[in-house]
């Protein structure tokens, strides 16, 4: 047995250093740089900088207020007057998280819930992988996996201690099973959304994807699921009208600090009301634009494309416009952002990348003998990174649309001529269940 286990180890350190019978592929060599440097990134993200925590800490009060809903004593108890994080989940949320009150210390539960997320991250980048077809051997795993844990996004979840892992798996899970074509995973797409409603909505805007699909099984899933966890959790909570009546309210609000809408800069900077309306009515018109643009040539051309191109949209507009965003809500952009691989993505372009760093990077933009342009330049990284990144899509794709209505090939898409002929082994149509495919060589009447 210890000679079997000498000789396998020495068979790696040979593998890793030996000699070669020949020289290794450019993908062997990235993909065995990537390996490491995405291993020890997710290692410093989920242990190092968690051990270390922050000055924000959105644990503490889920774990107390999780603790109390055991005990059946009050839940919803926050003091909204002052900026440290609140305990907003509903009802339903704070059932379905229920388990991690059982344990008798925060620091052991903070760990596994942090183990949970950056598990639910790892799987999640594996099932977007395969999502493209490519091989869970290929660079495309190890590439994903480094680029995912050294954005701010990932960082901030893990260090506040935040449950948006599970949600970033919820929505590719989703994306996957409403892609899927049969009708029983319908049901499973619409589970899986419907769990990350109970707890948040952030990804409610999605659910105009099956709406447009008349994929009417995923719309009653998903509508059901967080219906059924907060009519069982509604009597065992009990200050349930705190819910309704403090921090319902208070969620509607908008709050002008760690908030990255237009809205919440809007009335921190203290820009004039009109001037507010009228950029988030400018970016609603946008995204609408691009939107019916998507849906007209591309979603039953080409649904990946269409379902995750779609998704990006929702997710920055709604962000946009709505009353509150939190930077790390852009975790929630990885599947749309790895439409880069297609060759039809709206992403192959330094605009779109210059915005992706806006939201996604950890540089900090501070300035001690520039505090006034520091701060600016800081907190509104993110808004003008997510405002950016719409003006490309709708450009992308308002061109394209200018190119083939002056060829006069509307009725093909809008895909430029030179993607006519493929458009790469993830972006094919969904056939419909009574087409069959022609024997070799023989051309369909």
């Amino acid at each position: 047995m210890y000679g079997a286990d000498v000789a396998r180890v020495a068979s790696l350190v040979q593998t890793a250093f030996g000699p070669r019978t020949g020289p290794p592929s450019t993908a062997a060599v990235v993909r065995t740089a990537l390996w490491p440097i995405a291993i020890m990134s997710i290692i410093h993200r989920s242990w190092v900088l968690t051990s270390n925590g922050y000055i924000t800490d959105d644990w503490a009060p889920v774990y107390w207020a999780l603790r109390h809903f055991r005990a059946s004593e009050p839940v919803y108890t926050a003091a909204f007057d002052h900026v440290d994080p609140h305990y907003l989940y509903p009802p339903g949320g704070t059932l379905l998280m229920a388990p991690f009150g059982y344990f008798d210390s925060i620091f052991a539960a903070r760990n596994w819930f942090i183990l949970l997320n950056t598990v639910a991250i790892i799987v999640a980048a594996c099932l977007l992988v395969r999502l493209f077809k490519f091989p869970l051997t290929s660079v495309a795993l190890p590439a994903l996996l480094a680029a995912i844990f050294v954005t701010e996004s990932v960082t901030n979840t893990l260090v506040f201690t935040n449950i948006n892992g599970c949600i970033l798996l919820a929505e590719v899970l989703f994306l996957r099973w409403a892609l899927d074509g049969r009708v029983n995973r319908q049901w499973l797409a619409g589970i899986a959304i419907g769990l990350s409603l109970v707890v948040k909505p952030v990804l409610a805007v999605l659910l105009l994807l099956p709406l447009l699909n008349r994929q009417w099984r995923t719309l009653v899933a998903a509508i059901a699921v967080p219906v059924a966890f907060n009519a069982i959790a509604w009597p065992l909570v009990v200050d349930r009208g705190n819910f309704i009546h403090r921090t319902v309210p208070y969620i509607l609000s908008t709050r002008d600090y760690f908030n990255s809408s237009i809205l919440g800069n809007g009335v921190y900077y203290g820009l004039p009301m009109w001037l507010i309306i009228a950029l988030r009515v400018g970016f609603i018109v946008l995204a609408a634009a691009s939107l019916w643009l998507l849906n007209r040539y591309y979603r039953t051309r080409d649904p990946l494309f269409w379902m995750l191109t779609s998704s990006g949209v929702l997710l920055i507009s709604s962000w946009l416009v709505l009353s509150l965003a939190q930077g790390y809500y852009s975790m929630m952009l990885f599947p749309f952002l790895m439409t880069v691989v297609l060759k039809n993505s709206v992403l192959r372009n330094w605009p779109a990348w210059l915005a992706a760093y806006g939201f996604l990077t950890l540089d900090r933009w501070l300035m001690w003998r520039l505090p006034t342009t520091g701060r600016f330049l800081e907190y509104m990284k993110i808004t003008y990174g997510w405002s950016l990144m719409l003006v490309v899509v709708f450009c992308v794709l308002y061109f394209r649309y200018l190119d083939a209505k002056q060829d006069g090939r509307l009725d093909d898409g809008i895909d430029p001529e030179w993607m006519a002929p493929t458009r790469g082994p993830t972006a094919r149509p969904t056939a419909s269940p009574t087409a069959r495919t022609p024997a070799p060589g023989v051309t369909p009447s």
